[in-house]
């Protein structure tokens, strides 16, 4: 082949981007690899990653406040954000080389520099160099997302931040609104609280996390009311003054919320403009690049994964949707991705996790009578006693059918959202798991037992 002609040309090396290449340099194709920072995206440098190391400290922080409880006598001095963001940075750091070392021991060449769509099967990069044109017999449109803000909401870097600034912070802020009750917000209202912040979210729709399942909703407000993070749910945000020493919030209705800091986590919005989509033809919808369900657009031999693509914008949904790219494009004929098997998890204190429909989405799909649920309280669970923490599996199922839905809050649910999401996936009766044995005492347990009271035959849950 010439130089610049691949089989397959990805225009972004995030979680989509990079699956994707990995697999088809696996699959025996020629493959470049497009990108302006560095290969791992968002998930790797200013998202998954991070966050949650950040997350893991906020638990350590945690743990020695608390540690009274335990019968453990320890003292908590103070949070060195420098100490946490080396960490954190390390954590990034390994995860980064080992990254670049796979693709480049797979052979795939990378380039770095800004990529436009430049023709139908056409890139070309502004690189160090000069421009450089490179063109595959099937293009991959992996630009990923950026953290977005309102209209006339000013994000100025130092007192109104998005989450890619929170994520540089040197210093633990005496106070700061949080501007979206989603998973974003949620986690760093979380973790700012560990660390010794008053915090106050504020979300325009009526519950947190509105996404997952009401009950879910509602024990979360619990957990973060206990933990005396204010909430004001409800609530539109209508404009942001910065003061001398901070931020002066206004939500409708006029109350005026002061803090440290803004952090803006309403949500983020694909990366597509201005990087030739639009000219060459690709069938839009308000930035977002529409697909079917086998990640082609409307363009042939031109496909899109990951976070431009409309549905959940998950790390996991886009290393997937990379796979299945590369797979189809190799002739292999993968099984489409069902979306509503796709695991969501929120990695606060307590964290939710969820997979398949909610209780609210079943009867909408199925019918009232024809939808039954189960609520199994993490009270009942040894291992949760042990890590006091509190919680709920919720199954929501078919009558007489397979589960549909499964939906957990506790410290470390995120952890069994693996076997959940096989119950869903593998379309598993109650009576298939019930007989199924759990290892004592784990939280595993608990969705055992819920399922076991779901099948009819409780034992520590009330049917």
């Amino acid at each position: 082949m010439a130089d610049g002609d691949f089989d397959v040309l990805v225009l972004g090396a995030g979680s989509g981007g990079y699956a994707c290449a990995l697999r088809a340099a696996q699959l025996g194709l020629s493959v470049a690899l497009v990108e302006k920072g560095k290969v791992g995206g968002t998930c790797l440098h200013v998202g998954c990653i991070p966050t949650k190391a950040l997350l893991h400290a906020a638990e350590v922080a945690d743990a020695a406040r608390e540690s009274e409880q335990f019968g453990v006598r320890a003292t908590l001095e103070g949070i060195d954000m420098a100490g946490v963001n080396s960490y954190k940075d390390g954590v990034v750091s390994r995860l980064f080389k080992g990254l670049t070392g796979l693709v480049k021991g797979r052979g795939i060449t990378v380039v770095e520099g800004t990529g436009r769509l430049t023709g139908p099967r056409e890139v070309t990069v502004e690189t160090a160099e000069g421009a450089r044109v490179l063109t595959g017999r099937h293009v991959v449109l992996a630009s990923g997302s950026y953290a977005k803000s309102l209209p006339g909401l000013e994000v100025d870097g130092e007192r109104v931040i998005t989450s890619e600034h929170a994520l540089q912070l040197d210093r633990v802020p005496a106070s700061v609104v949080v501007l979206g009750g989603g998973v974003i917000g949620c986690e760093f209202a979380s973790v700012w609280k560990s660390f010794g912040a008053e915090v106050t979210i504020v979300e325009a729709l009526p519950r947190l996390v509105a996404a997952e399942d009401e009950a879910s909703s509602k024990v979360l407000e619990r957990a973060f009311r206990k933990r005396k993070i204010a909430m004001r749910t409800g609530t539109p945000f209508q404009s942001v003054n910065v003061t001398d020493d901070g931020v002066a919030v206004t939500v409708e209705g006029g109350d005026v919320i002061e803090a440290e800091l803004l952090l803006v986590a309403v949500g983020r919005g694909p990366v597509t403009e201005g990087l030739g989509y639009d000219e060459q033809g690709v069938a839009m919808d308000r930035g977002f690049v529409l697909t079917d369900e086998r990640c082609r657009t409307n363009l042939e031999n031109v496909w899109a994964v990951g976070d431009i693509v409309p549905g959940l914008q998950l790390a996991h949904r886009g290393f997937q949707q990379g796979i299945f790219v590369a797979e189809e494009i190799a002739g292999l004929a993968p099984q489409p991705i069902d979306e509503a098997g796709i695991p969501r998890v929120t990695y606060s204190h307590p964290e939710v996790a969820s997979v398949g429909l909610d209780e609210a989405a079943a009867r909408a799909a199925y019918g009232d009578d024809a939808v039954e649920t189960v609520t199994y309280d993490l009270g009942g669970n040894g291992k949760s006693q042990i890590l006091k923490t509190s919680g709920f599996v919720k199954l929501v199922r078919r009558t007489d059918g397979p589960v549909v839905g499964v939906h957990m809050v506790g410290d470390r649910v995120g952890e069994l959202i693996g076997e959940a999401q096989l119950i869903y996936n593998w379309e598993a009766h109650a009576d298939d798991v019930a007989p199924l044995v759990h290892a004592h005492p784990t939280q595993n347990e608990a969705l055992g037992e819920a399922h076991l009271a779901l099948a009819g035959k409780p034992l520590h849950a009330h049917a």
